[in-house]
């Protein structure tokens, strides 16, 4: 039995999502004629109760359209210093909008509207303009740290005070909802884009949603052609993303149970220095310094599991919907049979 811990983008597509996806009408999306990719924009926007969405390949595809959009040359975004459009986008923010990044230490990988009314620069000749915020919920490197709604509106507030845009990376967003309660819709009304992804955790193979204002996804068609995300019959993989919504959101509360679990047990063990929070599906932890996350990594595939490494000395896993509780029990296992032999 392998068990794979490296992602919630590793899972298979359910029976239920294959049948769908086998089943969809299809059309040259690239024509905008391709009937499950147009259901699943319009679905989407209206989740959020926002005007269009954009069907794309990834997330990374998603922000740096949005950051296209909301910037100019030499102007700045401000973000956390762990956020994913930092660290793991290939500085697509210089490549393709020719802007720099105002990095804020946040909590976690939250930051609070005091820090950002802080980065905010003056206007001079010799400084970036500050232009856009860019959030992440939930928070990859935070351990799945995530934002309530509430925390996130005086972050909208000094945007409005100051003529900065909003987006969110909200690649894992739907694990935070299903923690707080609070609605799609309401967050339509407080960010000024949202991209969502429907391979993390919610088990589509392919895709991401850049949600806006009608003007902003006219716009966002563009840029994704230029890019090179124009698809034709894109609506087989459109509707794993209906499916996805439909049938994988409510269900996230359990990867969140069993990361616990697992957490639970890591904080018990002698070779573990320390284990970040966790509050959603991701648990990253540091190992003791007699090992290095190679030689961890090592016993475990041995044992059949695998995982990703986040630092010398740091481990992730993330839960998600291949992983049963069967499969969780025998990880805890191997976690407690391991040693430094």
């Amino acid at each position: 039995m392998e068990i794979n811990l490296i992602s919630d983008t590793v899972t298979k597509p359910t029976p239920g999502m294959l049948e769908m996806m086998w089943s969809a009408k299809v059309g040259d999306d690239v024509f905008k004629s391709d009937p499950t990719v147009n259901f699943l924009e319009e679905k989407t926007a209206a989740m959020f109760g926002m005007d269009a969405a954009l069907f794309c390949p990834s997330g990374t595809m998603t922000n740096q359209i949005a950051i296209k959009l909301h910037t100019r040359p030499l102007d700045e975004m401000i973000c956390d210093a762990t956020s994913h459009v930092f660290q793991y986008e290939v500085a697509g923010y210089a490549f393709h909008s020719g802007i720099g990044v105002n990095l804020i230490e946040g909590n976690y990988g939250k930051i609070t509207a005091d820090q950002v009314q802080e980065a905010i620069k003056s206007p001079a000749d010799w400084l970036p303009k500050s232009t856009l915020v860019v959030l992440e919920n939930t928070t990859n490197k935070g351990g799945g740290n995530y934002y309530t709604l509430n925390e996130i509106i005086p972050i909208k507030n000094v945007c409005n005070n100051s003529g900065l845009k909003l987006h969110l990376d909200g690649a894992r967003l739907f694990h935070a909802l299903v923690e707080t309660g609070d609605s799609t819709k309401n967050y339509g009304d407080v960010f000024d884009s949202i991209s969502i992804c429907l391979s993390k955790g919610l088990g589509a193979p392919v895709g991401s949603l850049l949600i806006g204002n009608q003007q902003f996804i006219n716009e966002a068609r563009r840029i994704r052609k230029v890019m090179g995300g124009g698809m034709r019959q894109a609506g087989f993989l459109a509707a794993a993303g209906v499916y996805a919504l439909d049938n994988h959101v409510n269900r996230l509360k359990t990867d969140h149970f069993n990361a616990k679990e697992i957490a639970e047990c890591l904080e018990k063990l002698d070779y573990v220095k320390s284990v970040k929070p966790v509050k959603t599906n991701i648990i990253i932890f540091d190992l003791q310094d007699s090992w290095t996350a190679n030689v961890f990594l090592e016993k475990l595939a041995k044992n059949g599991v695998k995982a990703s490494a986040f630092g010398p000395k740091t481990i992730r896993f993330v839960t998600h919907l291949d992983v049963s509780d069967v499969m969780i029990q025998k990880v805890k296992n191997i976690l407690e049979s391991i040693s430094a032999d």
